[in-house]
């Protein structure tokens, strides 16, 4: 099992985001969610920012958008997740840069279609 943090979680089902949640927990992964406006997302306890989280992270998954991801970029760097998953509309090369620094992997794609086709 996998502790996976989503960043950009939604109570909104129609969001990625929750569906996102939703299938990790379905495949057995432990998760994170990381949402400043609410306090529990899908039965889990939200937290504001990545650097609330504790623990070992293996994945950070992204669903914020690149103008709100350089406030969150110390923090994800500072979990040293295994990788970072930046989802459709999430891309962002600055992001990259920062990561490839830290020698922490990432890669755009979606993490449902990864969770459904056993590559996650």
């Amino acid at each position: 099992m996998e502790r996976v943090v989503v960043i950009g979680a939604s109570n909104n089902p129609e969001r990625y985001s929750n569906k996102a949640m939703k299938m990790l927990a379905e495949y057995g992964h432990e998760t994170l969610p990381v949402a400043p406006a609410v306090a529990e997302i899908e039965g889990r306890p939200a937290v504001a920012t990545p650097a609330d989280v504790k623990g070992p992270v293996d994945t950070v998954t992204m669903y914020v958008g690149p103008a709100r991801q350089g406030e969150l970029l110390d923090a994800i760097v500072a979990l040293k997740p295994k990788r970072v998953i930046f989802n459709p509309g999430t891309e962002n090369p600055d992001a990259y840069t920062r990561l490839d620094a830290a020698g922490i992997p990432h890669l755009e794609a979606c993490t449902l279609v990864l969770l459904r086709t056993r590559q996650f």
